[in-house]
């Protein structure tokens, strides 16, 4: 069964579609290992949360068209609406945890920084005494999953530490966290660019949302983040336009309409002049 999102037919697998293959699991959450080569060529997304541990691992992840090298003692985080897809190569050992997102909410708060963040890096490498740690707790939650009296408040308690770990070892990678913790400014404009890019497309709107001056905007996101502000409302745009063509049936003309365009015109040559060729092209390529 697959549902459908208020965009139109766009596939998004539900939980229930990986409970023939579960090792442990209840309704709202899944533990599953990972064995040898596995692909997934079309690209979907989930409705839930999901953290892969991979122990000793090779292959390629692809999420929101972003290519990243699979590796030995890695997380990969994938949050729901993420469009993906992989090759996992032969040899392969990894873990997976499976979260509905009314649960996932009961240890969110441990995830310490900006969900954007772990969207922006979904790949984590792990020291080998934090691969341990995690290691363990997957451990923990696939045997309280198989108890006959498991219990959920123990389940949330181990995933919170989880994501304390996976946070941990985040912050080392989030080149630009520092930024937004110095600059609040930019880290609204960012939340505000996830809430109103499909109707909002010109750096004024943000601008007058921070009380501040679309020119002084501009220049803090080229000082800080080293790119205009309208780059990133594009970026955003660009994103996911790409996931409405690889993921739904919906014509060009529909998903300039969906995405806030006036015409399908203006916004094919959009498309073209950020991603380098058509909608068409990339819906087909």
């Amino acid at each position: 069964m697959k549902l459908f999102d208020e965009t139109g037919y766009i596939p998004v697998l539900g939980i229930h579609e990986f409970r023939k293959g579960q090792l442990a699991g209840r309704e709202e959450f899944l533990f599953n290992e990972l064995h040898g080569e596995r692909h997934i060529d079309k690209p979907h997304k989930h409705d839930f949360f999901i953290i892969n541990l991979f122990e000793s691992a090779k292959g390629v992840h692809n999420i929101d068209f972003h290519n990243y090298p699979i590796g030995n003692k890695q997380i990969h985080v994938l949050f729901p609406g993420q469009v993906h897809t992989w090759s996992i190569r032969p040899g392969t050992t990894g873990y997976q945890l499976m979260i509905q997102q009314h649960f996932f909410e009961r240890f969110a708060s441990f995830f310490r920084f900006s969900f954007s963040n772990y969207i922006n890096h979904p790949v984590i490498p792990l020291t080998s005494d934090n691969f341990k740690l995690l290691k363990y707790e997957f451990d923990a939650i696939r045997d309280e999953l198989n108890s006959p009296d498991s219990v959920q408040e123990v389940i949330s308690a181990r995933a919170a530490v989880i994501a304390a770990i996976v946070s941990k070892e985040a912050e080392k990678i989030f080149t630009d966290l520092k930024v937004f913790q110095s600059h609040p400014r930019l880290a609204e404009f960012s939340l505000l660019i996830d809430k109103f890019y499909k109707q909002e497309k010109l750096v004024s709107f943000y601008a007058s949302k921070l009380h501040i001056t679309a020119n002084y905007l501009n220049i803090l996101c080229k000082k800080h983040l080293y790119v205009p502000a309208t780059k990133l409302i594009q970026q955003r745009v660009l994103l996911e336009a790409k996931r409405l063509l690889q993921t739904t049936e919906l014509s060009v003309k529909e998903i300039a309409f969906e995405l806030g365009f006036v015409d399908h015109a203006y916004f094919s040559n959009f498309f073209k002049a950020q991603a380098g060729i058509t909608p068409t092209q990339f819906r087909e390529g």
